[in-house]
This record gives C-alpha cells, sequence and structure tokens, in this order.
C-alpha cells in the first residue's frame, strides 16, 4: 500500500483551491429569516417527543457558526454527550454512558438503526450530511416506549432542512445557492451546490449535491499516557510527530426532498439522501497496535441511501399529528485488509436492505373536568412501526504474491439473513390547567430473527424470536412560572441483532465472533430534573440512574474457541465472544446546562455532565464487579457570543474540557485506543467570527484548539486538530 505525504496531500489541496477560488454556499433560511415573506417548509415534530425529558438540541444557526465537520461533531456540545472517534471519518455519540448499538438514530422519523449495527462505537451517524440538517435533538435516558429497541442510553433525532414554500406565490421561483469550506489541519476541500425551487403555490422542491477531499489529520502531537508518560501506539504519527496516518478519506452526497402542501395544516413529502464515502481507514488498524506497520483495514466504500415518502399533518379533528413513513433504506460496505508481510489481502462486502413502515398519530387535547381557569385535560399519542433488514455479506482473501483470490464460505455476516423488528404503542397525557402534566405510555414490542448454518465455517443456524411488553410515565410540574420539576421513569430494551448473533470481527480489543443464544438487554432510566427560567437566564440540571439487565457484553475467550474458517481469530492479541451478563449494571451521573443572554446581543452558554458505571465482572475473572468500558469522564463546555445584527457581524469563543479517566473497564485495559492507566483530560478553546448580509451572503472562521492543546476524547484512535482554521462561504440568490 502506498501512502502520500501529508506535505503532498496538502500541497494538492492548495493547488485545487487555487484553481477553484472560492466557492460559495446558501444558507438554510428558517421561516422567520427568509427574505419577502417567504417562508421554510419545516419538521416541528420533534420538539413534542422530546417535552418533559432530559434533551438537548442543536439548530442550524449553531451549524452554521461552529462548522462541525459532521454530524457527530454537531454534538459536542449537547449536555451528557460525548464523540468518540475511531477514525477520521467515523464518528460515534455516546449518550449517559452507551453508544453504538445501545443508542438509536433516527433521520426524519425514520429509524437508522439496521440489524448489523456494531456493538461499542460505530461510524453510521457520521453518513448524514451535517449540510442537510435543520435540528438534532438528544434525548438522554431510556426511551424504547416512544421509539423501539435500541434507544437504551436515548435517541437522536435528525429534523432535515426543507425547501422554501410562500403560498402567496404562483409560477416558479428559483433559489440557487453554493457552499464551500477549506480546513487547515487536514487539508478539508469541500462545498455543496442546491437548488431551491417553488413550482406554483404548493409544492417546493431542494435538490442538492456535495463533495470534500479530506487529507490527513494533523494533532498538536501525541497524548502521553498517565501509567508512565510514554506514547500510546494508537494513533500513529508520520515523522513530524504531528500528522497522524490512518486518517483522510473522500465524500460525496446528494439529495432531493419535495413537498406538497395539501392544505395548510397537511402536506405529503418524498425525498431521497445520498451518502458515499471512499478510501476511510480505520485508524486503530491503520497500521494496527502491535502489528506491521504496513498492514491497514480500509473502508473502501460507505455507502448509504435513504429514500421515503410520508404524509404529514391534520388529517381530520381527532386525528391530528398523523405522521405516516414509507421507507427504504440501504447500507453498503466494501473493507479491505492489507497485510503486505503475508502476501495476501482480505476483503469483505457487506450489503443491508431495510424496508421500514412508521405511523403514529395524536387525538384533539379534550377537558375531561375542572374549571375554565384550571381545566382537567388529556391527549393520547399513539403509533407503530415495524422494520425488515436483510443482509448479503461475502469475505475473500488474494494471495497477492501468486495473484489467487479464494472466496470464504461465509463474510463478516452470515449471507441471506434477515431480521425483522417493531411494535405497537401508545402514551396518554392528563394536564391539570398549566401548572401539572403526568404522562404514562406502554408498549408491545416484537422481533425476530433468521440465519441459515454453514458446516465449512461451523456457523450455527439463526432462527429466534421475541415479544416483550415496555412501560414509561413521567411528571411535569411547575409550582411557579419560571420554575418547573421534573421526574420519569423509562424503560428500555434491545433485542440482539444480527451483528450479535452472527458476525465475525476485528473489535477494537480483538477479534469477536458470535453467539446464537443471546437474549435482550433491558434497561430502566429514573431521572429527576429541573428547569428555571428567570428574565434572561435559563438553567437546567438532571440527575439519573440507569439499571441494564442482562447487559451484552464481550468475554475473554482463548485460541482454541475460535471458530473454524477464522484465521484472523487465532492470529488476534485477544478474542472475545459476545454474552449476557449475570446480574444489573448501573450507570449514573448528572447534567446542567446554562444560559444567560445580557444585553447588546450577548449570550452565554455552558454545561457539565458526568457519569459513573459499574456492571458484574466477566465468570472467572476474580472479581465480582469491574467499571463499564469507555465510560467517558466527568466534562463540560463553555461558549460565548456576540451578535451585531445591523451588520450581521458575529464572534465567539468556545472551551471544551475533560477530566482524567481513568476508572477502565478490563476490556478498555487491552483496547489501543484507551492509553494505559486512562486518557488525560484537556482544556481546548476555539475562537470564531462571521459577518451575514441579508440571508444572501455568509462568511465564517473557526480558529480551532487556538493553544495547540495536544488531546483525544477518551476510547478515540485519533487525537483532536491543531491550532487550526476553518473557513466556510456561503450565498444565496
Amino acid at each position: 500500500m502506498s501512502v502520500s505525504s501529508p506535505c503532498d496531500h496538502r500541497a494538492r489541496r492548495a493547488a485545487l483551491a487555487a484553481g477553484l477560488g472560492v466557492s460559495l454556499a446558501g444558507t438554510t433560511l428558517r421561516a422567520q429569516d427568509a427574505p419577502d415573506g417567504e417562508a421554510t417548509v419545516r419538521n416541528e415534530r420533534s420538539s413534542a417527543e422530546t417535552r418533559g425529558r432530559s434533551a438537548g438540541e442543536v439548530t442550524r444557526d449553531d451549524l452554521d457558526e461552529r462548522a462541525p465537520r459532521s454530524s457527530p461533531d454537531a454534538l459536542r456540545f449537547v449536555p451528557g454527550v460525548t464523540v468518540q472517534q475511531t477514525a477520521h471519518g467515523q464518528a460515534s455519540p455516546f449518550v449517559r454512558g452507551v453508544t453504538g448499538q445501545q443508542v438509536l438514530l433516527l433521520f426524519d422519523g425514520v429509524r437508522m438503526n439496521t440489524g448489523v449495527y456494531r456493538q461499542g462505537p460505530n461510524q453510521y451517524l457520521f453518513t448524514v450530511d451535517s449540510q442537510t440538517v435543520e435540528r438534532m435533538e438528544v434525548l438522554r435516558g431510556s426511551a424504547s416506549v416512544r421509539w423501539g429497541s435500541d434507544a437504551i442510553g436515548g435517541a437522536v433525532l435528525v429534523s432535515p432542512r426543507g425547501p422554501t414554500l410562500d403560498p402567496a406565490r404562483r409560477g416558479l421561483t428559483l433559489h440557487p445557492s453554493l457552499r464551500g469550506r477549506y480546513g487547515t489541519a487536514d487539508g478539508e476541500l469541500g462545498g455543496r451546490a442546491e437548488l431551491d425551487a417553488q413550482l406554483g403555490g404548493s409544492v417546493a422542491v431542494l435538490v442538492g449535491g456535495g463533495y470534500r477531499d479530506v487529507g490527513q489529520l494533523e494533532s498538536a502531537g501525541p497524548v502521553r499516557d498517565l501509567a508512565a508518560g510514554r506514547v500510546p501506539p494508537v494513533p500513529y504519527f508520520e515523522a513530524d510527530g504531528r500528522t497522524q496516518r490512518g486518517t483522510g478519506f473522500r465524500e460525496a452526497t446528494f439529495d432531493a426532498r419535495a413537498v406538497w402542501r395539501l392544505r395548510d395544516d397537511l402536506q405529503l413529502v418524498a425525498a431521497v439522501y445520498g451518502y458515499r464515502q471512499y478510501d476511510a481507514p480505520r485508524t486503530d488498524l491503520c497500521p494496527p497496535a502491535y502489528g506491521s506497520d504496513r498492514e491497514c483495514l480500509r473502508y473502501e466504500e460507505q455507502f448509504r441511501t435513504l429514500a421515503y415518502a410520508a404524509l404529514r399533518g391534520d388529517v381530520g379533528p381527532r386525528l391530528r399529528d398523523v405522521d405516516v413513513v414509507l421507507s427504504y433504506q440501504r447500507s453498503h460496505e466494501r473493507r479491505r485488509l492489507d497485510r503486505p508481510l503475508s502476501f495476501a489481502t482480505n476483503g469483505f462486502i457487506d450489503d443491508v436492505d431495510t424496508l421500514g413502515l412508521a405511523m403514529r398519530a395524536a387525538t384533539p387535547r379534550v377537558r375531561l373536568a375542572g374549571t375554565a381557569a384550571r381545566p382537567l385535560t388529556a391527549r393520547f399519542r399513539y403509533g407503530s412501526e415495524v422494520y425488515r433488514d436483510s443482509v448479503a455479506s461475502e469475505a475473500w482473501i488474494t494471495f497477492t504474491d501468486v495473484d489467487l483470490t479464494r472466496r470464504y464460505s461465509r463474510g463478516q455476516y452470515a449471507d441471506g439473513a434477515w431480521m425483522v423488528q417493531g411494535g405497537l404503542w401508545g402514551e396518554a397525557e392528563v394536564a391539570y390547567g398549566s401548572r401539572v402534566r403526568v404522562r404514562v405510555g406502554g408498549r408491545l414490542a416484537g422481533a425476530a430473527a433468521s440465519a441459515a448454518g454453514d458446516a465449512a465455517s461451523a456457523t450455527q443456524p439463526v432462527d429466534v424470536s421475541s415479544l416483550a411488553a415496555l412501560g414509561r410515565a413521567g411528571v411535569e410540574w411547575h409550582p411557579t412560572a419560571g420554575l418547573a420539576l421534573f421526574g420519569n421513569i423509562d424503560q428500555g430494551l434491545r433485542v440482539p441483532n444480527l451483528d450479535d448473533l452472527t458476525s465475525r470481527q476485528q473489535a477494537g480489543p480483538g477479534f469477536q465472533f458470535e453467539n446464537t443464544a443471546l437474549g435482550a438487554e433491558r434497561s430502566v432510566t429514573y431521572e429527576l430534573g429541573a428547569r428555571v427560567r428567570v428574565a434572561r437566564l435559563e438553567l437546567e440540571a438532571w440527575g439519573y440512574a440507569m439499571t441494564l439487565d442482562d447487559a451484552i457484553t464481550r468475554a475473554l475467550r482463548t485460541s482454541a474457541d475460535c471458530p473454524a474458517m477464522t484465521p484472523q481469530c487465532a492470529a488476534s492479541w485477544s478474542r472475545f465472544q459476545l454474552i449476557n451478563a449475570v446480574g444489573s449494571s448501573v450507570v449514573a451521573g448528572a447534567e446542567a446546562a446554562a444560559r444567560l443572554q445580557l444585553p447588546g446581543s450577548l449570550s452565554f452558554a455552558a454545561t457539565a455532565a458526568y457519569a459513573w458505571g459499574e456492571g458484574p465482572a466477566a465468570p472467572g475473572s476474580g472479581a465480582s464487579r469491574v467499571p463499564l468500558s469507555r465510560v467517558p469522564p466527568m466534562n463540560g463546555t463553555l461558549e460565548a457570543r456576540w451578535r451585531h445584527e445591523p451588520s450581521g457581524v458575529y464572534l465567539g469563543a468556545a472551551l471544551r474540557w475533560s477530566a482524567d479517566q481513568t476508572r477502565l473497564a478490563p476490556s478498555d485495559l487491552g483496547d489501543a485506543r484507551v492509553p494505559a492507566g486512562g486518557t488525560r483530560g484537556y482544556a481546548v478553546v476555539d475562537v470564531r467570527a462571521g459577518w451575514r448580509w441579508r440571508d444572501r451572503v455568509r462568511v465564517g472562521a473557526s480558529f480551532e484548539n487556538v493553544l495547540d492543546t495536544a488531546y483525544r476524547v477518551h476510547g478515540s484512535s485519533i487525537n483532536g486538530p491543531a491550532r487550526s482554521l476553518l473557513i466556510t462561504v456561503a450565498t444565496r440568490l
């Protein structure tokens, strides 16, 4: 494998930037910002979904000012959320100490989690183009009653941007726009072009496409371990001691969204979103910590395509907030593992096709009793969904010295496996005036999975099904106009998916193989919260405890336990099999957020979060309880913003900080992504500035890591960017 030097990579990007000049990009206008009385078609559903729960939000304005590198990166300022990166082109949000299969991702109400989502950090939220996003909300805590399987630690709700639709206009109205961005830390150069078109008074379309080329990421240097001050084996640095190998990627995106307004409160939506990522190495395996420095696992293709049609709005006086979505999603991965010392290359292709149908609705609020000043009212929300995943998986090995390719009898997953999951749910909300609201809900959840056996690889067949009942209850009390108190009990569920039941793969701590006898893991989240709103100040704090029973975790195995036809298993430093832990795991913690708006358009925001996790030890380990893996340390943020509306100028500064994390799980001790003794804390300062002219032109600059601090988020394979500049320019005609 040939690797270009960072100097060559950046020189090529500089030349490309000079040749293209400065590209411009369009900003998404919200209803209050749209010129000439226009209004953007937006999805207002998600605010109702998070009401009364602990949640955080990222708006389009936040995205424009902060200029995150990805959709997961946009969540770094949400309390209770940390973002782990196994690679520069991958990122996974930890919500209250858990991630991956235990956090549900939804795009415009469509479930993103498929039957092959991996345990631990995964890359799939990275496949959502942040430039198509209007708003992201993080619902913290178990949420399976409303959202179904996988919402153990919470759910990430992504709402996309919509086209501009002005009912007063007739004929054809076109708004082309362009966006460009350049970053010095990794030589990022990219842009997006889009067309916002209105066809008559009731139809609007937003069509766009983007591309970016991202090089090797420069950090401020190694983050030494806490045990002896040594440089960890991951990431591997180039000769300059700052540029990280195993980083860089290319990506292309496309999207089209059409909205047909049937009437003021009802619309049809048809949309397609595509993501194409190429040549993205997995940093901790390119090269591996304890292998040849010429070995590399690379995601040659990471594709996702989502298409759906939806009916949304009020169908009648008794059928409100209707949301019926028919969706199709295809996920495609092609990976290549180069092993030049063995004169071999391993190849893998995995495809997942998902069909989904989700329906949600609500009744109008009806008065049950009480007085006009303090009525007793009720409202009922309900819904159902079903998703079916079909898997195609293959693997092969090419002996490079003789140019001979041999196909394995199975891929990473059992080829032809399928999984169906869904359920029925309902939730009643009873309100007494404006002071008290009580919410009670339940779900009946079902799942089934099937996979054929394979004698050549000792793959056991899978034929499992399950049915479970879940519940939740919550109370919201407003003793005064500026104070709200909350209490919630929510159950979570995650049924074993096809990754748990059939996969054989290289994970961070070592090689992991399947267990067909796994059962579901269930959680209960207890949380108390308070919110204070007085004049220009808003304070919010939450305390929580989550119990997790039958948690699916990794157990150490020997090379003798390796399944047939899997040479990577015996050759790995460690081997694991998934099991259901006996006993309860616990994650407890607290989150706080504060926002202060001062005269003169000056505002401040701060967050802080702490999580602590512990679970039963693996059998035979000699311990009874051990820390849970990769639970984030105490961390927080501080932001200051100033806007001068007449001139369109804005300024900002941000601090992101984290304490040391020395409380490690047994699996963390053998994970190259976790330095010996734990991960060092950090404090990183960013400065931002920009200018906006009449919603037509926006220029922004983010001066990242001003102090050139060497840092990494706990559990990540890469260190954060060095002192660098990220520039965005946008225009809309």
